[in-house]
């Protein structure tokens, strides 16, 4: 991890602002998910991706019912149904 450079206060709420040019770097825009890891005594914040709840692929991930599941764990599943 390299620092930013970028000091900010926590607010009342617990917030923080990212600066824009972090946002801009980083492809961020309002209203965008974000998660938040933490790693030791780290606190990580990256983009949002959807992971498929079986095998955790975040390539070819669609929603289904509220359910990410991508094409490949969905084509296996597929193949089972078949054989039935």
């Amino acid at each position: 991890m390299k620092p930013a450079g970028v000091v900010r206060k926590v607010d009342q709420l617990g917030r923080i602002v990212l600066p824009k040019s972090l946002r801009k770097r980083y492809q961020m825009n309002e209203g965008d998910p974000v998660e938040i890891l933490v790693q030791g005594d780290h606190i990580i914040l990256e983009r949002y991706r959807p992971k498929c709840v079986f095998c955790g692929a975040m390539n070819g991930v669609s929603e289904f019912k509220d359910r990410h599941i991508c094409s490949v764990c969905l084509t296996q599943m597929n193949s089972l149904r078949e054989r039935a």
